[in-house]
């Protein structure tokens, strides 16, 4: 067993890394682990785990991440391994060899080396120190102030060991070694001056003296720069002794000077440029990050990557003094691409190089090229690339020059060959759109119209070409208002069209964009305008063109490479709303069964949720006979993912019921209402009914008695926690009979004990009672555990109202030996249950037992509400002792 604090935070064992859970989990184990044998107190723990103010339950929670975080360990056999998570007082201490720890191992061996006598000894254990590093420390945690101090505090250790290491083979006068070991730090971190310091007298004694030179004269001016201070004693005194160490040197007399061009290949500025403060200074920052380096622009058709990237050429002439270079590759234009040979040729053109003097061959012209630009201070700018082949032979050879690529496609191989860094364009925000719209229309007209203005950049999703083609089309009408014009965008049918003017617009520049995208890729863009939803994922993208989920993975990937689609979370897929609206447009072009299958894929998709989150329950449908089974179901390891999915799938699944219907599908319309109804009970008053009132219409269309019974019995049951129950008992009163007709025991003891629950509420006690006792019947009659847990649950709070503790209790045991042991949330509800009736008997401990047991269980599965009245019931427990 191993602890890993020096990266991403893990627990490793012979079988591999433990899944730790959500970042405060694994936030709580760094903790303990920092102060390995040492009590950490509640507070201590809360302050790491909250970025923010915690919320008043975070005790109850911490509380659920130690129960959980035990369990790890004990399932993983910790207790060989001498590890004990214990509690002491009101603190918790992880008791352990320190040995186990990464981090505790590191500082071990950088201590050891600190005091070895030979150089070649220190470097052995400093190497194998470092070794222990697989990327910043503590990955993975909450960004809390004591967990970043603490990450801080190993990063800095880590930093005096390189230089330590540095130290040592400059003592073995390994110089070459030494400066490979520090350039690499020293590059992520320009403003160390220790750093820089010993790099520079590493590349010195390596007989590099003027990279040496260079790197002081770097660092000093971003000294300036970015801190506005001199170099510190320790740089300075490293530059004194390159400069004492310098032979001197017989200067020759100067030739006569040589005229070389200095090409200015520059489009114009662009007018009325605004905003993109932060990306223009994010782009000084790569530019400045390391030698020759290459910048990618990148973002969607329309963000404005030309005019963002000619307006820093021009705003960074000065620093380029040797001339500015200029290519349109045209990579999505409605116009072939040039050569890479003629691009070349304009280039050595542009440099002076005679016509008769460039080589035929590419290669030839581009090893000139590189030649010729090796010790220049040059820009190169290659706008609209395609591809990073397109890109790669038209880079300069020059540790001076810096290469400026934009392009609609993130350009990953690039990144990868030549360490291009990524300078990514997003839609412009609201005073940077109301800016740009000023540009065009004047401060008076959008000033007098804030509001419009806002509405207006909010309907061009904020994107410079669609604000420009908005902005025209109201300059050529100085009579409309800006709320005129919000009028006329708010209508989605025609809001690609008034965006679009003479030969551009967002329609014409996302038809380039699509029309370079692989044929699989580009036939899921347009299935994707039949999506029900705002996002999705790679097994409803697989559905709407009938593939699989790793074919479908890679085309979003691809998707998201172009820019059309963007990845908010990890695994899920969605278009601003322009690229929506566009996707809809062809989608007329998609595959017409598309839509059914995708319906299909939640019909099976949600069964299998549910048998996650509710395990042993009866499932809310069976599936239509004639539905089709998609290529993959999404798997579901356990309760809290079926619920993400639930909440990331609700607006497709409510979309899903509305096409449903109007396709005629209505057996499958009511199935999908019902689909969410795990995460219904939770997030009771969520507004729910509309849904259920939509399957609801469908199974009446249909006359299945079925479907009317289960929409009802459930729809009553919402209706009722909202506080409408004469609603809700008019669709109880008819659920019981319908259940019976449509001969389903389970549904029909369903049916009854929500029935019966609303009027026990109501008040209607002596009734509610009989009508549980026959639910309880019906349930046992189908020898259902799920459904008999149900029944007996509600039957044992009917009890409890009526004081009848004990019977209460019989019930509760009794239900406790039907419940599966997966089906977490429905143990934490009979044990508050259990332990509310131990209270009214008189067995306190027993009660207050079974209520902690109630907190960490509800806290395991996430079931706050359980949580809450569990530590509230047994606050009374406790006030009343």
């Amino acid at each position: 067993m191993e602890f890993r604090l020096l990266g991403s935070v893990a627990l490793v064992t012979e079988d591999g890394d433990v899944a730790l859970g959500p970042a405060k989990r694994s936030s709580l184990l760094v903790m303990l682990l920092l102060r390995p044998n040492s009590a950490v107190n509640v507070g201590q723990l809360i302050d790491a785990l909250w970025e923010e103010e915690p919320p008043t339950h975070a005790k109850t929670v911490l509380q659920g991440h130690v129960s959980r975080l035990r369990a790890l360990l004990a399932e993983h056999g910790a207790e060989a391994y001498g590890v004990e998570l214990a509690t002491q007082g009101s603190a918790y201490v992880l008791r352990m060899p320190e040995s186990l720890v990464d981090a505790h191992r590191f500082e071990e061996l950088v201590a050891l080396a600190g005091v070895q006598r030979r150089p070649a000894d220190a470097v052995r254990m400093l190497r194998e120190a470092l070794s222990y590093w697989q990327g910043p420390a503590l990955t993975g945690t909450v960004h809390s102030r004591p967990l970043e101090a603490a990450a801080g505090g190993l990063e800095e250790l880590r930093l005096a060991s390189v230089e330590s290491l540095a130290e040592a083979y400059g003592e073995l006068g390994e110089h070459a070694r030494a400066a490979a070991v520090l350039r690499t730090e020293a590059v992520a971190h320009p403003l160390r001056e220790s750093l820089a310091a010993a790099l520079m007298l590493a590349l010195g004694r390596s007989g590099r003296q003027s990279d040496a030179i260079d790197w002081y004269h770097r660092t000093r001016r971003l000294l300036a720069e970015e801190l506005g201070v001199d170099p510190g004693e320790t740089l300075s005194e490293a530059y004194a002794t390159l400069l004492r160490s310098a032979e001197p040197v017989t200067v020759p007399r100067p030739a006569a000077p040589v005229v070389v061009p200095t090409p200015e290949g520059l489009p114009r500025a662009p007018r009325g440029f605004t905003g993109r403060g932060p990306e223009l200074a994010a782009l000084d920052r790569a530019v400045r990050g390391g030698e020759g380096p290459v910048c990618l622009v990148t973002g969607p058709a329309g963000v404005g990557k030309t005019a963002f990237a000619v307006h820093w050429a021009y705003e960074r002439r000065a620093d380029f003094p040797d001339g500015r270079l200029f290519a349109d590759l045209r990579g999505f234009s409605d116009t072939p691409a040039p050569e890479t040979a003629g691009v070349l040729r304009e280039f050595l053109l542009a440099l002076g190089v005679p016509p008769q003097r460039i080589p035929e061959a590419v290669e030839a012209r581009g090893a000139l090229f590189r030649s010729l630009t090796a010790d220049r201070r040059l820009l190169v700018v290659l706008d609209n690339a395609r591809s990073s082949e397109q890109v790669r032979p038209l880079l300069p050879g020059g540790d001076h020059c810096t290469t400026l690529v934009t392009s609609r496609d993130r350009l990953g191989g690039l990144i990868a060959s030549d360490a291009a860094r990524p300078v990514p364009l997003g839609h412009l925000p609201p005073a940077a759109s109301a800016a740009l719209l000023t540009t065009v229309l004047g401060e008076t007209r959008v000033a007098a119209e804030p509001a419009a203005a806002a509405r207006l950049a909010g309907l061009c999703d904020g994107l410079p070409l669609a604000l420009r083609v908005t902005a025209a089309r109201l300059a050529e009408r100085p009579g409309w208002t800006l709320d005129a014009m919000v009028g006329e965008l708010a209508d989605e049918q025609s809001r690609l069209m008034l965006l679009d003017v003479e030969d551009r617009g967002v329609s014409a520049a996302l038809h380039l964009t699509v029309q370079q995208l692989p044929d699989s890729a580009a036939r899921l863009f347009r299935a994707i305008g039949l999506h029900t939803g705002s996002d999705l994922d790679r097994f409803a993208a697989a559905a709407l063109v009938g593939t699989s989920p790793v074919q479908a993975s890679a085309d979003l990937d691809r998707l998201s490479a172009a820019h059309l689609l963007t990845e908010p979370v990890p695994g899920r897929w969605m278009p601003h709303d322009l690229v929506r609206l566009y996707a809809r447009h062809l989608a007329q072009d998609a595959d017409p069964e598309g839509l059914r299958r995708l319906i299909d894929h939640y019909l099976y998709t949600g069964l299998a949720a549910d048998a996650a989150a509710e395990p042993g329950s009866q499932p809310c449908y069976s599936l239509p006979a004639d539905v089709r089974r998609p290529a993959a179901v999404l798997e579901f390891e356990d309760r809290t993912a079926a619920l993400d999915w639930y909440v990331a799938e609700r607006a497709a699944l409510g979309g899903a019921v509305t096409a449903a219907a109007a396709l005629g599908l209505h057996d499958r319309a009511w199935r999908l209402a019902l689909v969410l109804w795990p995460l219904m009970l939770m997030r009771i008053g969520d507004g729910w009914t509309p849904l259920l009132e939509a399957g609801l219409a469908s199974a009446e269309h249909m006359g299945d008695f079925d479907a009317q019974s289960r929409t009802r019995a459930l729809l009553g049951w919402i209706l009722h926690e909202e506080g409408r129950d004469t609603e809700a008992l008019v669709h109880l009163e008819k659920a019981p009979g319908l259940a019976a007709r449509a001969g389903d025991m389970i549904s029909e003891a369903i049916a009854y004990v929500n029935h019966a629950a609303v009027l026990d509420a109501t008040g209607e006690h002596e009734r509610a009672g009989l009508l549980m006792a026959h639910a309880v019947s019906l349930a046992d009659r189908t020898g259902h555990p799920s459904t008999q847990v149900l029944t007996l649950h509600h039957l044992a709070g009917h009890c409890m109202k009526a004081g009848d503790f004990e019977a209460a209790l019989a019930h509760t045991l009794r239900a406790g030996e039907l419940v599966p042991p997966e089906a977490v949330v429905v143990q934490a509800q009979l044990q508050i249950v259990k332990g509310e009736a131990l209270a009214g008997i008189g067995r306190v401990d027993e009660a207050a037992d079974q209520l902690e047991r109630a907190i960490a269980a509800s806290d395991a599965a996430g079931f706050t509400e359980g949580s809450v009245r569990a530590a509230a019931r047994l606050s009374r427990l406790s006030a009343d002792r």
